[in-house]
Formats: C-alpha cells, sequence, structure tokens
C-alpha cells in the first residue's frame, strides 16, 4: 500500500456486522490514483479454465494480482471487490480462497449469486484499487 494512502474502515454499530472477511465501507484518503479492474474470469491466457470451483477461485485471484502488479499495485490497494458466483454452493470456497489470497486486507465487497457468461465459469470478479 502507498504510505500516502489512508485507508478507514467504516462499520457503524446501527449496521449488520460484516462477516466472511470484509468492511462495511471504507474511506480512502489521499488517493492519487483508481484502478477500475474489469470482470476477471476463470481463465488462462491460453484458454485454459481449471476444472474445480477452488482452482478456478485461485485462477480469479491471479488474474487479479498480475494486474495489480502491472499497475504497480498489490492486494493491499484492493477497496472495492464485487464477485459474482453462478452457485450459492460455491460460496464457501470462495470465501476462504479470497480470504487466502487477501490476508489480513479487508476491502468492501459484495457477492452476487447469477449466471455468468460461459456455463464453464463458476466465478467472475471486479474490483476497484486505490494507490
Amino acid at each position: 500500500m502507498i504510505d500516502t494512502l489512508q485507508v478507514t474502515p467504516i462499520n457503524p454499530a446501527s449496521v449488520p456486522e460484516t462477516s466472511g472477511g470484509y468492511q462495511n465501507a471504507l474511506e480512502v484518503q489521499g488517493a492519487q490514483r483508481l484502478l477500475f479492474i474489469s470482470g476477471q474470469i476463470p481463465q488462462t491466457r491460453d484458454g485454459y479454465v481449471p476444472p474445480t470451483a477452488e482452482a478456478q477461485c485461485r485462477q480469479v485471484w491471479d488474474n487479479i494480482a498480475a494486474i495489480l502488479a502491472d499497475a504497480g499495485m498489490s492486494v493491499g490497494n484492493l477497496v472495492k471487490v464485487t464477485t459474482f458466483l453462478a452457485d450459492r454452493a460455491h460460496a464457501a470456497v470462495n470465501t476462504r480462497v479470497r480470504n487466502e489470497m487477501l490476508g489480513p486486507h479487508k476491502p468492501a465487497l459484495t457477492v452476487i449469486i447469477t449466471g455468468i457468461f460461459d456455463p464453464e465459469w463458476i466465478i467472475e470478479i471486479e474490483a476497484i484499487a486505490a494507490a
């Protein structure tokens, strides 16, 4: 995370307590750059889609990490993550992999159960990072 960036969690006592590794909101001060990451899919550059839900989650996070690195950022710069899951049955593995990839960092987060563009994919993630 860039030293001049101040990120303050906002979790009022009057709203539901968070679970699963996220904040209700993040206030970002001192940001000079915003990076909007389009929906990342569980596919490698050569078109390979991993066969398991866990491997697909990891592939999406690897794609996000590569984009962040190319922009001179890391997962610590993420301020908002939106995850689209094809089925609620994948929620637990998604949460576990996300928490492993983010470590102690807890961005604002939304998870939506929905149809996804390619029926082979079980997950797609879009994100916003600040630096």
